[in-house]
């Protein structure tokens, strides 16, 4: 029996490691595969170094917008399961790999078509097997909307031609093809799930321009949880036709994932990002595109029935677990973001509810699909409320949005000592100590004077700075966020702890963190950690629910003397 089980433990433990093993080898090959790491040369059999393996996790979580962390963790695992576009994210050599480790707002091939009156053509449809949604003329509009979302922008036309003719250039500059697998341009396709689309970017070569999508995917006009959208994806992939390569901002139809259908593809716009990376390479369109449908446009059916747009609600015991993306003082109240959600505390310490309540729903104005928010703070010279989501700040009064946001974080004037402008803004607040409003990025923090009321643009820094977040000695250099409570003091936010630093001092090196969870959300406190919530009185003696020692005491009692009675049954 004891053999039999020793040996079960070792079966398990081998099985095991040789899960971890494949799970790591089918992640170099997927950093090999979209440029993060360089390709194994089989002439000099060069093993991938473990230094190397981390920083490309680091760059490829960092342009994925998930925690940087240089390992597998579940959430990277999970990002690189995600259905996507199988062109690399990072095109180049290694230099190339260290210019991207910050994350970027829109991103250029190089390469662009020298004419702007474009022509374009299907040489295949999708398989009624796998598609049998899509007619031809289904397909046909769709495309024709997608290469309007370019044109909207940019100073181009597209013109559909008719697939009648032989020979490699026949069709036009962009030609259009639904393939499967091996499909004799190199990049095979890997089945339903997966990489989903790929396009060439412009050029002389006599594929330069081809768009080619995965057949065995399902494809759909606004597709469900069962199938893909086909009109998302075109914009995507013609993107890259048009010469733009992937974009790590969210929100931007050049990242690299698969992000679900659109509301209304009849007047559907790009994001500011992809904007101004289609302007970048054709100039800016003279006239601005009407809000109304273009009758020369191919008509479109009535969309599908709407699927529900509103997220799965997060458990309310995600609010112990931290991780928060931003903090914010707002009168008084404090607010815990994560992801799409936020909690709220009030003056008193109590929670406005458990349940988290939805972004979107309460500030009026920020995208729909806004999945983190980066940094919030007030503005004390007109109690404004500004928000960041990478590199673009919206401006609220209470909880609406002021026309014409967002803009983008350059407004700002935030350089490194490099001088590059920074593109996303991780912490940020107004210190009551001075009045002043700090805004951290990337290991470095900028000091503002915004106590004249009113929009002033362009903002600028004051005097010497950027500075090292190591000069708030005592808490963590790169934290999720800090507001500024009480007397004066700065509350920082890392991970689900926080430290306090009193009346203005920078160098506390004596802080003790604090539990999040615990003294701010009403979390239960794990074995031997006392709650010290900074709102509610030192005296007193109440536990988490309110129950005092002496009804503990009482449980106690009870127990002891049912025991003592079950004891006494058995003698």
């Amino acid at each position: 029996m004891e053999l039999a089980v020793l040996l079960w433990m070792v079966f398990i433990l081998t099985e095991s490691t040789s899960a971890e093993a494949d799970q790591y080898t089918r992640a170099v090959d997927w950093l090999s595969r979209y440029g993060y790491l360089p390709p194994p040369d089989p002439r000099t059999s060069k093993l991938q170094t473990k230094e190397g393996i981390e920083r490309a996790i680091r760059v490829m979580q960092r342009f994925g917008g998930v925690r940087e962390t240089g390992v597998l963790d579940n959430e990277t695992i999970k990002l690189m399961s995600t259905p996507r576009c199988s062109l690399p994210d990072i095109v180049g050599s290694e230099d190339m790999l260290k210019r991207r480790r910050r994350r970027r707002r829109y991103a250029l091939s190089g390469l662009k078509w020298q004419n702007t009156d474009l022509t374009w053509s299907i040489h295949s449809y999708p398989s009624q097997p796998h598609s049998p949604s899509l007619s031809k003329d289904l397909v046909e509009s769709i495309l024709t909307h997608a290469f309007k979302a370019w044109s909207d922008a940019a100073p181009l036309t597209f013109r559909q031609l008719p697939n009648n003719s032989e020979g490699p250039s026949a069709g036009g500059d962009i030609r259009v093809s639904f393939s499967s697998l091996l499909h004799d341009d190199g990049y095979p396709f890997d089945g339903k799930g997966g990489t989903l689309a790929h396009a060439f970017f412009p050029g002389r070569d006599p594929m330069a321009g081809d768009t080619h999508f995965d057949d065995h995917e399902s494809w759909s006009y606004g597709g469900d949880s069962s199938s893909t959208d086909l009109f998302t994806v075109a914009v995507h992939e013609f993107g890259h036709a048009l010469g733009l390569s992937h974009s790590s901002t969210d929100p931007s139809i050049m990242r690299p994932y698969y992000q679900g259908p659109v509301e209304n593809i009849q007047s559907y716009q790009l994001a500011l990002d992809d904007k101004l990376a289609i302007q970048q390479l054709y100039g800016v369109k003279n006239s601005r595109p009407s809000g109304g449908v273009d009758p020369k446009l191919p008509r479109l059916p009535s969309p599908p029935p709407p699927k529900p747009t509103q997220l799965p609600e997060p458990s309310f015991h995600e609010r112990c677990k931290g991780g928060f993306d931003a903090v914010a003082n707002i009168r008084g109240e404090v607010f815990f973001f994560k992801g799409a959600h936020f909690w709220r505390t009030k003056r008193d310490g109590s929670l406005v509810s458990l349940n988290p309540a939805q972004i979107h729903n309460f500030w009026i104005g920020l995208p729909q699909g806004t999945k983190k928010i980066d940094a919030v703070y007030e503005r004390k010279s007109d109690s404004r409320i500004i928000f960041f989501i990478g590199p673009q700040y919206w401006v609220f009064k209470d909880t609406q949005a002021m026309s014409g946001y967002p803009r983008p974080l350059s407004d700002w004037g935030m350089r490194t000592e490099r001088t590059a402008l920074v593109d996303r803004v991780d912490a940020a607040f107004v210190w009551a100590h001075n009045g002043k409003t700090y805004l951290f990025s990337g290991g470095k923090f900028w000091r503002f004077d915004e106590s004249r009321k009113g929009e002033q643009l362009p903002r600028e820094p004051e005097p010497g700075y950027p500075r090292d977040n190591s000069l708030w000695s005592g808490v963590p250099t790169h934290m999720d966020d800090i507001i500024s409570w009480g007397e004066g003091d700065a509350y920082f936010f890392k991970d689900n702890q926080y430290w306090v630093l009193k009346n203005g001092g920078l160098n506390q090196d004596g802080v003790t963190p604090k539990s999040i969870a615990v003294d701010w959300l009403r979390c239960p406190a794990p074995p031997s950690t006392s709650t010290t919530n900074p709102r509610i009185p030192k005296d007193c003696r109440c536990d988490l629910k309110g129950s005092s020692s002496s009804v503990r005491s009482s449980w106690i009692l009870l127990i002891l003397v049912l025991i003592g009675d079950f004891v006494r049954e058995l003698v």
